[in-house]
This record gives C-alpha cells, sequence and structure tokens, in this order.
C-alpha cells in the first residue's frame, strides 16, 4: 500500500512538472504570436572605423532610449580597424538588448568578429563569414603577437555565445587545423549553408522579413537609425573631394593674405576652412590634438621663414612638411605613431588629397590673383589710368633722392624690406640682392619706383 502510494506521488509530480513546461512553452508561443516586437535597425556597411564606433555607441543609446526588445545590424563590410571592431564587440557583449546581425554579402575580419559577437546571425544566400587573420597595409599577416590577440579575442567571443572557439580562432590562423573542416595553411571562411551546419548561422535569409520569420517572430515594428542634419553635413565635410578644397581654401587664403597688408578676408577664409576641416575629423575621432597641433607648427614655421629669418631654408621646409604631415594624418585611422593597422593605400590616398590641393591651391591663387582686378566686374578696384612721365607725372620725392649714395645703418633684417636711418632719419628700403642683417652698415645706390634700393657697405671699397 505505502509503496503505491509513493508511485502516485512521484507520477503526480511528474504530471505537474510535464504541466508546467507545457504552459510555460504555449506561453512562449503565444507571446510570439501575439507580442509586437520594437526592433532597432543599424547598418555596418563601410570599413570598420571609428566613424562606425560613434555610429554604434548612438545606436545602442537610441535602442535603450525606446526600450528596444532587439538590436538588429544590417552588415556587408570587409572588415577594418582591430581596436574599433573590439570596442563595437565589446558594446556588444553588454548588451542587455538581444543583437541580431543579418550578414547581406560579408562579414570578413573585423565584421566576422562583431558578427560571432551577436545573439543571432542570419546569412543571405552568397554571403560569407570570416577570413580574420590580422594584416598590414599590404595585406600582409602580421606578427603572431597580433594573430595571438585577435585569436583570443575571438576564441573568447565564440564561447560567450555557445560557438565553437577552435572555428572561431581558425577564422584566423591558417595553421590550426580541424578534421573535416579546414585544411592546414588556409583560414577559415564560411558560406552561409556552412555557417549553419557548423553553428555560426541561425538561418539563411533574403530580406529582414525572412530574419523574423526564421527567428519565429510575427509582428514587429522597426525603428531604423536616421542621421540628423549634422550627422550628415559632417559626412559631407569628410569626403574627400569636400576635403581637397577645405584645403585649396586655407592654403589659398594664407596666400592672399600674404599679398596684402593687415589682416582681412582672405586669413578670415583661411581659419574659416581649417574649422571645417578639422572639425568633423576630430569628431570622428580621426585628427586628434597633435595632429592639429603639428599644422599649426608648421604655419608658423612657414610665417617666421616668411617675415623674420632670412632666405629659406630649415624653417620653411620643415613648416611645409609639418604642414603636408598634419593635413594628411588627420585624414588616416593611426593611433598615434602606431600605423600597423592602416591600410597603405589610405595613407596613399590622403597624401595624394593633400598635395594636390596644395598645389592647385597655389596655381588658382596666383592665376586669379592676376585676373581679379582686370575682370569686368571688378576693374573698379584698381586705377587703370597710366600717368606719364613725359606729362609731368612723377612718384619720385627729391628727399628720397638725395640720400642716393649715402650711408647708413640697417634698422631692421633687411629680407629684402626693412629700415634704415641715414642722417638719424628712418626709410624703409630694399636689399638689392640677398638680405642684409641688422646693425650692418648699409650704402643706397639708387632711388627706383618710389623704392630705395640699397646694398651692403664694403668699406675696402671705400678706402680705394
Amino acid at each position: 500500500m505505502k509503496k503505491f502510494t509513493l508511485k502516485l506521488f512521484i507520477i503526480n509530480i511528474l504530471f505537474l512538472i510535464f504541466n508546467a513546461s507545457f504552459a510555460n512553452q504555449a506561453n512562449d508561443t503565444i507571446n510570439k504570436d501575439t507580442k509586437t516586437y520594437k526592433i532597432y535597425k543599424f547598418d555596418i556597411k563601410e570599413e570598420i572605423a571609428p566613424p562606425v564606433w560613434r555610429k554604434t555607441k548612438k545606436a545602442f543609446a537610441q535602442a535603450n532610449d525606446i526600450k528596444a526588445d532587439i538590436i538588429l545590424i544590417y552588415m556587408n563590410t570587409y572588415g577594418g580597424l582591430l581596436d574599433v571592431a573590439d570596442s563595437i564587440r565589446s558594446k556588444i557583449l553588454r548588451s542587455t538588448i538581444p543583437v541580431y546581425v543579418f550578414i547581406n554579402n560579408n562579414a570578413a575580419s573585423a565584421g566576422a568578429l562583431i558578427s560571432i559577437a551577436c545573439d543571432s546571425i542570419y546569412m543571405c544566400k552568397g554571403a560569407n563569414i570570416g577570413a580574420a587573420t590580422v594584416v598590414n597595409q599590404k595585406s600582409e599577416a602580421l606578427p603572431d603577437k597580433y594573430q595571438s590577440y585577435m585569436r583570443s579575442m575571438m576564441r573568447s567571443t565564440a564561447q560567450a555565445k555557445g560557438r565553437d572557439p577552435d572555428i572561431a580562432q581558425a577564422m584566423v590562423d591558417p595553421r590550426i587545423y580541424i578534421k573535416n573542416i579546414t585544411d592546414s595553411g588556409r583560414v577559415i571562411t564560411f558560406t552561409s549553408s556552412e555557417a549553419i551546419k557548423y553553428g555560426f548561422c541561425q538561418g539563411q535569409a533574403e530580406s529582414i522579413k525572412d530574419v523574423f520569420k526564421l527567428a519565429g517572430i510575427k509582428n514587429y515594428e522597426i525603428t531604423e537609425q536616421k542621421l540628423t542634419s549634422i550627422d550628415k553635413f559632417i559626412g559631407f565635410l569628410i569626403s574627400p573631394v569636400i576635403k581637397g578644397i577645405l584645403i585649396m581654401l586655407i592654403i589659398g587664403g594664407i596666400y592672399f593674405e600674404m599679398q596684402s597688408p593687415g589682416i582681412g578676408f582672405p586669413l578670415a577664409l583661411a581659419i574659416t576652412g581649417a574649422l571645417f576641416y578639422f572639425a568633423p575629423l576630430y569628431i570622428e575621432g580621426l585628427a586628434t590634438n597633435w595632429e592639429i597641433l603639428v599644422f599649426v607648427a608648421g604655419l608658423i614655421l612657414i610665417a617666421l621663414e616668411i617675415f623674420v629669418i632670412p632666405g629659406f631654408g630649415i624653417a620653411g621646409i620643415s613648416g611645409i612638411i609639418l604642414v603636408i604631415t598634419g593635413l594628411t594624418l588627420s585624414m588616416i585611422n593611426n593611433i598615434g605613431f602606431d600605423f600597423t593597422y592602416v591600410p597603405l593605400s589610405s595613407i596613399t590616398k590622403a597624401f595624394f588629397i593633400v598635395i594636390i590641393a596644395i598645389f592647385l591651391s597655389i596655381i588658382s591663387s596666383i592665376y586669379f590673383s592676376k585676373k581679379l582686378l582686370t575682370s569686368a566686374k571688378f576693374k573698379n578696384l584698381a586705377l587703370n589710368t597710366i600717368q606719364k612721365s613725359d606729362h609731368g607725372y612723377t612718384i619720385a620725392e627729391k628727399s628720397m633722392q638725395n640720400v642716393v649714395g649715402k650711408t647708413g645703418i640697417a634698422m631692421t633684417i633687411l629680407h629684402p624690406v626693412g629700415k634704415i636711418e641715414i642722417d638719424s632719419d628712418i626709410y624703409f628700403a630694399t636689399a638689392e640682392t640677398g638680405y642684409i642683417e641688422k646693425g650692418e652698415k648699409i650704402k643706397v645706390i639708387k632711388y627706383n619706383n618710389a623704392q630705395l634700393i640699397v646694398e651692403k657697405y664694403n668699406s675696402s671699397e671705400a678706402e680705394l
């Protein structure tokens, strides 16, 4: 009797457990059928770089604000910077909101790392995931310390999401052999069907609608990330063509400012061009403080060479190099002086944008400086009437002509223009050749075009 009672009790317990489990499953099914899921969608369709990291942070913040049930990444990328990919991976792993990724074509290298961090992976037919070996600018595999770090990230990320860590690290290291999956000497790159077979994809989908159908979600509403006017404006400013035009404005403004006395519109134009050039790059995390300071230091050296230091030498050449360096480095994704993860093509592209823009700016500035005042619209800005000397017009001053042949002292450096002192009177003068140091004795050799032309005084010639 006791045995019968005990058996009956156990049967009742099992029945209750079964009913509870069945009820939960039924409730889940009902919830999926009736609940309307809030989906937040954003795209990663470009190189994994600082702008993508900025976009990702913004997306997760907005998804939290609307209390989204799922974040969906629409991906098609060949990869990019490892440090940025690591930041995005960490953001996904820490997310309290489930993250899905729909790979529409490619999730290579850094894209593979980000995808593996997601809770669910869906791929379209013909899509690929893998090939995560860390390479340099020449697409050559970097030393093993870099591969080791990437292997570790891939392995730990796969473990965190219940995926095979050995397969994940074999996407990085060609030396890893996995029976029936890869041959030694080749990194793993899965097609959609292969990824499904080995647990790196939940299903093959041809659209977002298919993604949620495979996920068993019937009712949902999608909120897509929309870039603001500021975001679009920043994107406009950092395009290669606009960056080239801004460089032309900077150099052209400086050129015209040096051609006219005082501070005026050309300098304001150059400063505006510099602000529009550096500000968006700084916001996107490309231009850093030291790169902007390199550019400013270059301008200072060029100014010193033109207005203070005689001749054109080390300061001027160094200034030009620093200006080009500052403008170039502000466009690329280097970390300090570490260019390991910067493709050579990116450096070359940035360098040629700067060089071509500077060249075109100088040529255009010289051309327009000659044509501006001779055009019909601006002809009234200049006096075109010729006042001939045979009509009695002259710019010669008798006091100036009287000092021709006299000697004096250079009050400032003549480079080539400066101040001189003759018989306690101060005059502006131009050195005939080269430059004359402050304090050196000079001799006025002629008066031409309203200018006193001087040369260094040679005492030995005077004695002869």
